[in-house]
């Protein structure tokens, strides 16, 4: 397994795995040409051929904050450490860049990956009622603070 930045090329690949992790949820192509058109940092955990495994991504606002846009790994890879590599290698670029605060939404119904987001450190802060639009899920806004 190889991890790289995320570029235009996977935006197509990337798709059937939102389709199937996310449902009516899932970001359209356009929403990731978006986060790359505006520079935000993503990852792409790809296989020896070059097959996406999994991704996320990373919204930096200067001079002290960001917020991870999405961590996802495909099913069929999942429980093989690639969600935590990629979370460890988003938190490394907040510290490379002297961030001080990170947040996240999760599902409220996402109890695993907020065990995942709990052993890095990350705190519930406050929920979204209704977020997740169309299943009307609430979110659960997580954050850690660097000292």
């Amino acid at each position: 397994m190889r991890l790289g930045r995320f570029r235009w090329w996977h935006v197509e690949e990337v798709l059937p795995i939102e389709a199937d992790l996310f449902g009516a949820e899932q970001w359209s192509a356009a929403m990731f040409w978006n986060e790359l058109a505006n520079g935000h940092f993503y990852l792409a955990a790809t296989d020896d051929d070059g097959t996406v495994l999994g991704y996320a991504g990373l919204a930096v606002y200067p001079p002290d904050e960001a917020w991870v846009q999405n961590v996802a790994v495909r099913r069929d890879a999942q429980r093989r450490g690639i969600g935590r590599l990629l979370l460890e290698a988003l938190l490394a670029e907040t510290a490379r860049r002297g961030v001080r605060s990170t947040l996240l939404e999760v599902a409220a119904d996402n109890a695993p990956a907020q065990r995942l987001y709990a052993g890095y450190g990350f705190e519930p802060i406050g929920v979204r009622r209704g977020y997740y639009q169309p299943s009307n899920t609430d979110a659960l806004v997580m954050q850690r603070n660097e000292d």
